[in-house]
């Protein structure tokens, strides 16, 4: 898939995390049969936080989406770039190697 499926949902204190087939929009939900299923394996569940945080901290290929619809680049300023699909392939590798 071009881009990740994962839900977090906290309540309560509690945090549940779920992967989807699909995008919420209207054309697969109304449409199409998805499915969503609970990530009950705490080691899979940190993983994929982990790379969530990774895609969240993008500032080279991340862009930001305002209410006018302007789909602009994160701008990076002086901050270490990290562009997360390179960073992604790099945790994963140390994750194979440790």
């Amino acid at each position: 898939m071009e881009h990740s499926r994962v839900l977090i949902f906290h309540h309560d204190g509690k945090e549940k995390t779920f992967i989807s087939s699909a995008d919420w929009m209207v054309r697969n939900l109304d449409h199409r049969v998805e499915a969503a299923v609970p990530i009950l394996d705490k080691h899979i569940r940190q993983e994929l936080k982990d790379i969530l945080d990774i895609q969240l901290n993008d500032n080279v290929k991340a862009r930001t989406l305002d209410n006018n619809l302007d789909n602009e680049y994160v701008n990076p300023r002086n901050t270490k770039k990290i562009r997360s699909q390179i960073e992604t392939y790099n945790y994963l590798l140390k994750k194979t190697y440790n």
